[in-house]
C-alpha cells in the first residue's frame, strides 16, 4: 500500500489520543495520529516522524501522522495500514491461490476482516497490527482489548465448526526477531490466544517492508505462544 507525498517532521507532544504537534517545516502543526493506542514507547519529544497531507482541504487538521523513526527502525503507526497490506498480500497469493475474498465478513456473533475460500475451504481471518517492540521482540497487544479476544473466540469456534481460521499479525516494521503474546499488559489475550491456536486457529505474523509512504507485507516471524 502507499500514500500520497509526505513531510518530514518533528514530534512535539500529543495533547490526546487524536492529535499531536509536529514541526513541518519549521512551523507547528497540528495532526491527526492515525492510531488512538498509547504508542507512548514511538513517540516521545523530538521524535523524527513523517505525515501525509490530507487531501479535504476543509478538514481541521491539514496533516496524518503516519510513520516514525525509532532509532534505527522506521515504524509505520497507521492502524489502517495493516488491514490494506493484508488484502493486498491475500489478493497476490501470500496464502495461497485465494477465492472470493471479502472484507469485513459476519459470521456468528463475530465481525472478520476478510473471508475466502482456500483450497475449496471457506475460511476467516482477523488481521492485529502490531507497532510495540523492544530490542526487536513485538508484542501484542499494547493495551487491554476486549475486542480482541472477541475476535479470538469467533475464530476458534469457527474453527472447531470446519472452517479455516486464521489471525494474522501484521508487524508495521521490519527486521524482528520474534512476536509474543503481551501476557503482562492483556493475560486474557494471552490465553484465548493459545487456546485458539490449540483448536485449530493458525496464528501468523508477518513483517513489513517499511518507506515513510509505503508498507508492503513483506517475510514470515516466528511467533511463540
Amino acid at each position: 500500500m502507499t500514500y500520497g507525498p509526505m513531510v518530514p517532521g518533528r514530534f512535539l507532544e500529543r495533547p490526546n489520543r487524536f492529535i499531536a504537534h509536529v514541526e513541518l517545516g519549521g512551523q507547528v502543526e497540528v495532526c491527526h495520529v492515525k492510531n488512538t493506542g498509547r504508542c507512548r514507547e514511538l513517540l516521545p519529544p523530538g521524535a523524527a516522524v513523517w505525515c501525509q497531507r490530507a487531501e479535504n482541504p476543509l478538514r481541521k487538521t491539514r496533516f496524518d501522522l503516519i510513520a516514525v523513526e525509532k532509532g534505527s527502525r522506521l515504524i509505520n503507526m497507521d492502524s489502517q495500514a495493516p488491514n490494506a497490506a493484508a488484502a493486498e498480500w491475500l489478493a497476490s497469493g501470500g496464502l495461497g491461490s485465494v477465492q472470493h475474498l471479502r472484507a469485513e465478513t459476519v459470521h456468528g456473533d463475530s465481525r472478520f476482516d476478510f473471508s475466502f475460500d482456500l483450497s475449496g475451504k471457506p475460511c476467516f481471518l482477523e488481521v492485529k497490527g502490531v507497532t510495540l517492540e523492544n530490542e526487536g521482540v513485538c508484542a501484542f497487544p499494547d493495551a487491554p482489548t476486549q475486542r480482541g479476544v472477541k475476535h479470538l473466540r469467533g475464530l476458534q469456534a469457527a474453527a472447531e465448526a470446519g472452517f479455516g481460521a486464521y489471525v494474522l499479525f501484521v508487524i508495521q516494521m521490519r527486521d524482528v526477531k520474534y512476536l509474543i503474546p503481551n501476557d503482562e499488559t492483556d493475560p486474557a489475550f494471552g490465553q484465548a490466544l493459545r487456546e485458539a491456536a490449540a483448536a485449530g486457529v493458525e496464528v501468523l505474523a508477518m513483517d513489513c517492508q517499511v518507506t515513510p509512504d509505503s508498507m508492503v507485507i513483506r517475510s514470515p516471524v516466528k511467533v511463540r505462544l
